[in-house]
């Protein structure tokens, strides 16, 4: 028979598991964006969440037309000649069920702001991957991109 103290520990460990299990459902952390062309690692981004709000910052470039450390030529206003390593390119997404929307997403390579949406998969795969949807207009016109969490972030 289980002893009221065994029940306790039983219950704190599932609770516990639990919520392992819901941080690793969060975009929050560190990602690897992945080219959808060569399948190869592109850069590392951090997102982070203040205020009930994630934004995302480019940690290191890891491949560039431009090297290892590219400027955003094409970028407008404020962004424009900066270096891409440590420029804010996801912000504004919020939190709506088991998606985050509303946000804005910036492509360095071009400087253009999309629209984007975005949801975390386990499918497969224990890491999770972040599927971001970037679009102009209607989420129907974009495109996904397949983002994996860093190593350091599992």
């Amino acid at each position: 028979m289980l002893r009221r103290s065994h029940l306790y520990a039983c219950a704190a460990t599932l609770l516990l598991s639990a919520s392992a299990y819901a941080a690793d459902m969060t975009p929050a952390g560190t990602w690897k964006t992945i080219d959808d062309k060569t399948g190869q690692a592109k850069s590392i981004i951090e997102i982070a969440e203040q205020n009930g709000e994630l934004t995302g910052k480019v940690k290191q470039v890891l491949q560039s037309d431009q090297g290892p450390n590219p400027i955003c030529k094409d970028c407008e206003g404020e962004r424009k000649d900066q270096p891409v390593t440590g420029m804010t390119i996801l912000w504004g997404m919020k939190k709506d069920g088991d998606t985050w929307e509303g946000g804005k997403i910036l492509d360095p390579k071009n400087g253009k702001t999309y629209s984007c949406n975005m949801s975390v998969s386990t499918d497969g795969n224990a890491a999770g991957e972040l599927l971001l949807r970037a679009y102009v207009g209607l989420p129907l016109f974009g495109k996904t991109q397949r983002w994996v969490r860093a190593a350091s972030d599992n």
